[in-house]
Order: C-alpha cells, then structure tokens, then sequence
C-alpha cells in the first residue's frame, strides 16, 4: 500500500499552474506544502491548510520546484573530445564532422562501457535536479550500433529517440543516398522498437531537407513521432520541415527567419533551445526573446554530449538562458520544466499538480530565481522521482 508524505514549510513551491498560485507561469504559493500519494502529487496550497499524512518532511524554508525535463541528450557514447574542445577554444570553429571521433569510440565499446557512461551522466543529472531524461542514439551509425543504442538506452528512460541520421556514417561517405535508404530500411527496423521518437540533424555537411523529410516520414509510418535538430549552424529548412510534419520539438533554433519563428508560434511544435552549446562553442545565443514575444513555447535542455555540449547540469543552463538569451528567471525555469515535458508530449511531469508524477526538486535557497541568481553553486539539496527520495 502507498503512504503519503508532506512537504511542509516550503518558502516557495513552484506548481506551473497559474490557477494554483500566483504569477504567470510558475503559479507560485508561499509558505506552501505539497502532498505525495505514492508516485503522485495529491495536493498543493498553503502549509497551514495541508491534509494529514502518514510522514512529514520539513523544507526548512527552501524553495521547491518541479524536477527538471531534459528532453535533448546525447548519453550513449563512448570516448572523450577534451582535445577537440581546447583546440576549439583556442580559435578552431565547430564542426558537424567532429562527431566522426565519437562514432569510432563508441562503435569499439563494449555493452558494459556505455552503460556505465550512460548511468554515470544520468546520475549527474539527478543530483542536479533532472527527473526525466530525452536521450538519443546516433553515435554508431550501423544497424547493430544503433539499435544497441537504444536498446541500453530503453533500460533507463521511456523518452528514447532513433537518431541514425546524426551524420552519414563514415562507412557511406561517398554514398550519402544509400546511407538514408539505410536509416530508412533496415535500420528503422531494427531500432523503431525500441524507441518513441526519431530525428534527424538538418544541417548543412549532415542531411538536407529533403533527406530529412524522407527520414522522418520513414518514422513516423513506423510509429516514431517526429523532432529534429534544426537551424543551428545556419539558415535552413529544418523548423519549417518541423512544422509540417507536427514535430514535438525543433531543437536549437539558432538562425531563424522571420517566417520560421511565425510558423512555430502557429503550431504545437516547442522550440527547444540548447544554450549548453552556444556556451561550449562560443557561437551566436539564440534569441529567445525574440521567440517568446512571438508566441513560440519554449522549452530549455543541456544537449548533453561529449562534442558540443558536455554538461548534464540544466540549472547551468538556465543561469545562461537568463544572462545570455534574455529570459527572465521564472521563464527559463518553466522552460526547463513544464517546458520540457512539452516538448515530450507530455502532461504528467513538468508541474506539481495534483495527479501529476511526484517528481520534485528541493533547493537551498528561498527561490527558484537563485538558480540564475547564483550560477554555478550546487543549490538541489533533495529530489524526489515518483514519490522517492533519491537524492
């Protein structure tokens, strides 16, 4: 049987649920409390007017929020790029080919090695706040690779995307259309069982629009639900392509026209922005303002991978989306939460809403504002992931 807990004496409760609270879109309650019914939340208000329950938890005046959804993630790799990265900063711009270096590692490692990878990142990203992991393959780019990939991937998240078309493997270098009749063929075979999603990197040195739309719709008449990494390096097809196919999500949003950003405020599509890697290649912020003035939901995500972005820490990211890509502090940490879990499809996460997964995270701090407000000090002192403690 289920038992229920409160959290009381919370000094600010993030709920995502303007009718909850005040301010729009935290739904903010003062001096609150929440109530966990086995993996749920059961109740949210004032601490005063808290239900009883059968165990209490003190917050000591800190603030609690929703745990975070990263729902763009790299975390099945091998290898490292520290080489890569310092060339880079010492004046080398980035490159769609460095993933190359990854592959091969990836591609020489055992089961065993990319697992423990895998859960070491996560477990990063839980003691950061993260609850709910997107991750993707796209670092073997064979059939068997791939769908490994996935398969270890599937082990510790439901969010797991197909993304065979990263780059045109190695193997098909001189061959590109058979590479894409690949990831389309007996590839998408052998991985779409495994996963929810699939994407697609529309840039230029990796799949254009066409080959891209080819790719998606090959998944989509799989079952695959669509998003793709679109407009980073420059101008290009990918948020339009995103729109027409109903993608969850168009991840990096960087170089946008004035007809891109009016399509995505029209649509459903989430403009998920990965500032982790504007930070880590020294490249053009997106303009968030710009997308959220327009209408566009926004959603914020580490991009965590050992190329561009080798960060799971997604209050980092939020601190650079305030400083960096004029958000205000409330609207980086609905991105970054209700955000999130938009761009998953998703109702259950992302707001401590009653009938909503118990998925919290506790800072030590008065305010979620001190996560941009303080960057860079390990502020989550508690996290909780369907109604456990586990940090």
């Amino acid at each position: 049987m289920s038992s229920s807990t409160v959290i009381t004496n919370i000094a600010t409760l993030v709920t995502n649920d303007p009718s909850l609270g005040r301010g729009s879109p935290l739904g903010l309650v003062q001096d609150a409390a929440v109530v966990i019914d086995g993996d749920r939340i059961a109740w949210t208000g004032e601490s005063s007017k808290a239900p009883a329950t059968d165990n209490r938890v003190d917050a000591g005046g800190r603030a609690v929020l929703p745990g975070f959804v990263d729902s763009h993630s790299h975390l099945v790799f091998a290898g490292d790029r520290t080489q890569e990265f310092n060339a880079r900063m010492s004046g080398r711009s980035y490159t769609a080919g460095g993933i190359r270096t990854t592959v091969a590692a990836t591609r020489a490692a055992s089961d065993a090695e990319l697992e423990a990878n895998l859960t070491r990142y996560l477990g990063e990203a839980l003691r950061q706040g993260t609850t709910t992991f997107e991750t993707k393959s796209g670092y073997g780019l064979t059939v068997e690779d791939e769908s490994r990939a996935l398969r270890l991937a599937a082990r510790h998240t439901d969010e797991v995307t197909y993304l065979g078309a990263h780059i045109v493997s190695p193997d098909y270098a001189d061959d590109p259309a058979a590479y894409v009749a690949l990831v389309t063929g007996e590839m998408l075979d052998a991985c779409a069982p495994h996963a929810r999603w699939i994407d697609v990197f529309c840039e230029k040195g990796a799949f254009d629009g066409d080959q891209a739309r080819a790719i998606l719709t090959a998944g989509k008449a799989r079952g695959l639900h669509p998003r793709i990494h679109a407009n980073q390096l420059s101008h290009g097809p990918g948020v339009q392509l995103a729109v027409e196919l109903d993608a969850a999500s168009a991840d990096h949003c960087t170089h946008l026209t004035d007809a891109d950003v009016d399509a995505l405020a029209n649509s459903s599509t989430v403009a998920t922005l990965l500032p982790g890697a504007e930070f880590s290649t020294r490249a053009e912020w997106p303009d968030a303002r710009r997308l959220l003035d327009a209408g566009v939901t926004v959603a914020l995500s580490t991009d965590c991978n050992p190329g561009s972005s080798f960060t799971s820490s997604l209050p980092f990211c939020i601190a650079l989306a305030v400083r960096d890509m004029r958000m205000t502090p409330d609207e980086a940490v609905w991105s970054a939460t209700a955000g999130g879990a938009a761009a998953l499809r998703r109702t259950d996460i992302g707001r401590l809403t009653p009938g909503a997964y118990a998925d919290l995270t506790l800072l030590d701090a008065p305010s979620h504002v001190h996560l941009a407000y303080r960057p860079g000090v390990p502020l989550v002192s508690g996290v909780w992931r369907r109604g456990v403690r586990v940090v």
